[in-house]
């Protein structure tokens, strides 16, 4: 990736994002993928003035860690991190990579259980008043990679070019949408002769890549990167019918032609033309009676493409989510209390 592409995207973080000034500190966490980008951030906070601390975890090291620590303290936050946290004014967060990639090394109980401190970790974030940024970005490896069909490479600079995207542009998008999302509003996601119809109820929020005021008095104190999205929650008990799934980005895999069947809000049945079998994999880490469709995604960046390990914020695109994956639609038709809010995969 060219220095000069991770310079420009770290400065419109700590700028755009994260509104920085001088004198203020930054804590900069990555894995192994991220650290070229980490660097950047690092170089464009000193020059700002500000304040940066690198964190680093290293892939092999976390293996390692979850395999050998003592089960009392795996996935624990020490006192050390909550002061970090407490005492930071801006955080930037390269995440290592999901998917299947420890599978197979840890077990998948070894792998919740080290992750167990991430709602202790927001909860600190958010009393703290801390803004900061999860960039996708850093999921991109050799699985990811392989599983969408393209160089990690390619896939990295396809995400990072949706971070150059005009933020306010995007923001002001999801705000129009958002004021159509109404609470109790009748909705259906047509898709090639299938049709899914369910009420919206609930929470709606904008994820356009920016941090401010305002998400900070409502506890949304971390935005994606690349942004652009709209999510709105569904009456849990309100899906009936059915719709054809593009090909969908799982844990385990990408799955193809997936065929999802709901009736009162629950996933009772799918189907696919072509095997996928870790499909079943995926939804027996959820039960049942908890395979929901719970909540919607709206695409708003222009400058993503799918295929990339971003779908949900690709411009156009619909998503449900609650059963273990997003299931994503690239050219489906969203129509809430009779408006189209997305017609054939188009805003």
């Amino acid at each position: 990736m060219a220095d000069s592409m991770l310079s420009q995207i770290a400065a419109k973080i700590l700028k755009e994002s994260l509104h920085v000034k001088k004198g203020q500190t930054i804590t900069v966490e990555t894995w192994n993928t991220g650290l070229p980008l980490a660097k950047e951030v690092v170089k464009q906070a000193r020059r700002m003035g500000c304040l940066p601390v690198t964190v680093f975890e290293d892939e092999n090291a976390y293996v390692d860690g979850v395999k050998n620590t003592p089960g009392e303290f795996l996935g624990q936050m020490g006192k050390h991190e909550y002061a970090m946290l407490a005492t930071t004014d801006a955080y930037v967060f390269i995440p290592g990579p999901p998917l299947g990639a420890y599978y197979g090394r840890i077990s998948r109980k070894q792998y919740a259980d080290s992750t167990r401190y991430n709602n202790s970790w927001y909860e600190a974030a958010e009393k703290a008043k801390l803004r900061g940024v999860r960039l996708s970005y850093g999921y991109v490896g050799r699985d990811l990679a392989r599983y969408l069909g393209k160089s990690t490479g390619a896939v990295a600079a396809g995400q990072l070019k949706g971070i150059l995207n005009d933020f306010g542009r995007i923001g002001r998008k999801g705000r129009a949408i958002e004021h159509k999302l109404k609470d109790g509003a009748k909705a259906s996601i047509s898709t090639e002769g299938a049709e899914l119809r369910f009420k919206l109820k609930g929470a709606t929020t904008v994820e356009d890549g920016i941090v401010d005021d305002g998400d900070l008095s409502k506890g949304e104190n971390m935005a994606y990167l690349p942004p652009g999205m709209v999510t709105k929650d569904v009456d849990p008990a309100s899906a009936r019918g059915t719709v054809k799934l593009s090909p969908t980005l799982t844990r385990l895999g990408v799955a193809e032609s997936l065929t999802l069947k709901f009736d009162k809000g629950r996933l009772v049945e799918w189907s696919s033309p072509k095997p996928a079998k870790f499909v079943e994999e995926v939804l027996k880490a959820i039960e049942p009676k908890n395979r929901v469709f719970n909540y919607l995604t709206i695409g708003l960046n222009d400058k993503l493409t799918p295929g990339l390990g971003a779908d949900r914020f690709v411009a156009g695109s619909v998503g449900i989510a609650g059963f273990g994956f997003v299931g994503m639609v690239h050219k489906a038709s969203l129509n809430v209390g009779g408006v189209p809010v997305v017609k054939n995969g188009k805003l």
